[in-house]
């Protein structure tokens, strides 16, 4: 594959999101498009109002969840590895492992391959499919956590921390896919504990059982729930979580990858479903591109680090 073959335009992001001009459709839109490719269902990625949506059954099940106004004939459910075509490119989903129904979207046009990412991870999560390798001359990376710096930490020997308290704890988390992994990691590794989840948590927990691959072991909170003995587990959404403080000997934790985000808790509980520096460059081997376009963060520590060997640049405006 020669590099002149690679179209830098082939994706650009612009007002409204990340646009192939060349199928004239948009990856993960932030605005109501004509026709749209979804990655996954969490808000920064999926929003409503689009006149075709292509994505996996599963994220179509969150988004139908979400968005109740959107109509039914909008959506195009694909399978994995399902070949499709939008004008004259040809797309297919890879499983990303970052939550139930996540992809990468492989485009193929004249013979180059472009793999964007979306948000995915490599670490073991059986609450989702597990991510898959495919090679691709350019790879459209988010890079949220593309710095040396940052390692994450095993998730199993995170959540075990969680045994060093009898004490009631609050724990704060995304409500599609943390929250289940989270829940799914406590059942297996701190299986004393019950686990109550907020109301804004349990229909997403629902939607797990039905089509997910493990059962959740779970009820759902009341307001008696953690007055009445210990080892329980309270999981809530982060607005829950950044705006309860009057509760009295209860432990807050809040599970997130960021650093910021373990401050003034009482345990800090790393467990992210983002990829780190490590795994990003495991995942860079696997690939094999030519060329590397980041989005989602800060691409300069990737740049410096392959510099003279993969070309690395934004993704173009």
């Amino acid at each position: 594959m020669l590099k002149t073959d690679i179209l830098e335009d082939f994706l650009i992001e612009n007002e409204l999101g990340y646009y192939c001009v060349y199928g004239d459709f948009y990856i993960d839109p932030k605005y109501p498009v004509s026709k749209a490719v979804i990655s996954h269902a969490h808000g920064d990625h999926a929003v409503p109002g689009h006149h075709t949506i292509f994505a996996t059954s599963n994220t179509i099940a969150f988004m139908q969840h979400r968005f109740t106004k959107q109509p039914l004939n909008s959506y195009f459910p694909k399978e994995y590895k399902q070949d499709f075509k939008i004008g004259e490119v040809q797309i297919s989903f890879i499983p990303a492992g970052h939550i139930l129904g996540s992809a990468q979207i492989l485009m193929e046009y004249k013979g180059v391959r472009y793999l964007y990412t979306g948000d995915y991870k490599l670490q073991e999560d059986s609450t989702c499919e597990a991510l898959e390798y495919v090679k691709a001359d350019v790879l459209i990376t988010e890079t949220t956590f593309a710095d040396p710096a940052v390692i994450h930490p095993n998730p199993i020997e995170e959540i075990k921390k969680l045994n060093s308290t009898k004490l009631n704890i609050m724990l704060g988390c995304y409500a599609l896919g943390k929250a289940q992994r989270i829940t799914n990691l406590i059942n297996t590794y701190c299986p004393q504990k019950i686990v109550y989840t907020h109301h804004n948590i349990a229909p997403i927990h629902r939607i797990y059982d039905e089509k997910g691959f493990v059962k959740l072991s779970y009820e759902i909170y009341n307001r008696k729930a953690l007055k009445d003995g210990q080892d329980k587990i309270y999981l809530v959404p982060p607005m829950t979580f950044h705006n309860y403080f009057r509760a009295k000997n209860v432990v807050r934790v809040f599970a997130s990858g960021w650093k910021r985000l373990q401050n003034y808790n009482d345990m800090t509980l790393f467990i992210s479903d983002h990829i780190d520096w490590n795994d990003l460059n495991h995942f860079i081997t696997e690939v094999q591109p030519t060329e590397i376009w980041t989005v989602h963060g800060e691409g300069i520590h990737l740049k410096h680090h392959y510099e003279g060997k993969i070309k690395v640049r934004n993704i173009l405006k």
